[in-house]
């Protein structure tokens, strides 16, 4: 798959006449046609949602695009709260998802009106003291050992912290159904950035067949299933992209399959997806500042990892497009760096790309999602502005760039009230 940016260096250089670089990009128009993709991938069952993961890109101007698309919002915080109420989503519009919980969030939570997915049984007699039970609650779901697909392991659900055993969850049934809970949702996330069809039917099929358990055994309504995130999007150029549509499809026979002949085929699919949603339509804009030739070649950017975070603390790949030398042969080894006081800020290492020059302008592709939102502040490097290609060609600016005040602003100290 041939990885093409969505802003050409004609735009690039008249957006940086107002708004200088590093800055994540967004593309209006991809975002909104991936969102109807997927609500026709899942058309089938009527009460489908999308919830999307607040976490992976925490911006209300984006959230309100999805909005209209009629996409909730997936969270696990109290300002996550307070960013989907500022949007104008509440109630059922809400799923919060959260683990080792403070009575703040779950009171906001519970104001809202927002469907709470309990994460260990415990948390039912804390919740207890803390807020009314609604008539529609969730618990997410731990199977342990091992996730496989195909004969590969996937992830290691036995090593992650979240959730309930089978066990757990059918207690924390009863439990919830003895306060007065009417409707459930089973939830459960057992695998990160799959690119492949087989995950998500996989882990529907988990899921139904324990819905069709525990509403047997506690006589429970299962109102919904929530597949919760996972599918992935293709980062390297390599890799075949997700196809929604089919995944969709194959989700519908394991329903059919599973659910439909148990009676339960009123229970609706939720989805929280993040990266899916919106990585492929971010991207981190930067200049090259510096090259510096010792032992290897190196370019150095004005943006570093404190703007993306992956490539150093995962070794994550993001794919890298010289703006204006897309033509050109990829016949020069570099790294490609930050400036921050640490040896592993690097966006890329020995990558092929076209020969550069200073004050060339470098794409940084699929920062959509997971990108600024896992920013920092370390070295005193400040957070870089957030912009949205709008679907007319026109640029807004969706949050501006940190200044030395904003970095200052929670100290108290003579001197710093001058900046």
């Amino acid at each position: 798959m041939e990885k093409k940016p969505f802003v050409t260096l004609s735009q690039i250089q008249e957006i940086t006449r107002t708004y200088p670089t590093p800055f994540h990009i967004y593309d209006e128009k991809g975002i909104v046609e991936n969102a109807r993709k997927l609500k026709a991938a899942f058309a089938w069952n009527p009460g489908f949602r999308e919830y999307f993961a607040v976490k992976a890109t925490p911006n209300p101007y984006l959230m309100e695009i999805l909005k209209k698309e009629g996409i909730g919002a997936d969270c696990s915080s109290y300002t996550e709260l307070l960013l989907s109420e500022a949007v104008g989503l509440k109630g059922s519009d809400i799923m919060f998802s959260s683990n080792v919980t403070p009575d703040m969030d779950f009171c906001k939570a519970a104001e809202l009106g927002a469907i709470i997915n309990f994460d260990d049984l415990s948390l039912i007699d804390d919740y207890a003291g803390i807020a009314p039970f609604q008539e529609t609650m969730c618990c997410r779901y731990n199977p342990g050992g091992l996730f496989t697909l195909q004969n590969e392991i996937m992830d290691t659900p036995k090593d992650a912290k979240y959730g309930m055993t089978k066990e757990q969850l059918k207690e924390a049934f009863l439990k919830l159904k003895a306060h007065g809970v009417k409707h459930f949702g089973i939830h459960a996330f057992l695998a990160s950035n799959t690119v492949a069809l087989g995950y998500y039917p996989k882990l529907a099929r988990i899921l139904f067949e324990l819905a069709v358990e525990l509403a047997a055994q506690t006589g429970v309504h299962i109102a919904f299933i929530n597949l919760s995130g996972g599918v992935g999007v293709a980062y390297r150029p390599d890799q075949e992209p997700n196809d929604i549509m089919a995944i969709g499809e194959a989700v519908r026979e394991v329903y059919e399959e599973v659910l439909v002949p148990a009676g339960m085929g009123d229970v609706a699919i939720f989805t929280e997806l993040g990266r899916f949603m919106l990585a492929p339509y971010g991207m981190l804009i930067a200049r090259v500042l510096h090259q510096k030739h010792i032992w290897k070649d190196y370019v150095g950017l004005d943006a570093c990892a404190a703007n993306l975070m992956r490539p150093a603390m995962y070794g994550a790949y993001h794919h890298i497009t010289v703006l204006g030398k897309e033509d050109w042969p990829c016949d020069h080894k570099y790294d490609v760096t930050g400036g921050l006081c640490e040896n592993n800020d690097k966006f890329a290492i020995d990558r092929m790309l076209p020969e550069i020059e200073n004050g060339d302008y470098v794409a940084i592709h699929d920062t959509g999602a997971h990108g600024f939102s896992m920013g920092y502040n370390y070295n005193g490097k400040l957070r870089s502005a957030e912009l949205l290609l709008r679907t007319d060609g026109s640029v807004k600016l969706i949050r501006r760039a940190e200044t030395p005040r904003d970095y200052f602003a929670t100290l108290d100290y003579p001197g710093l009230e001058r900046i």
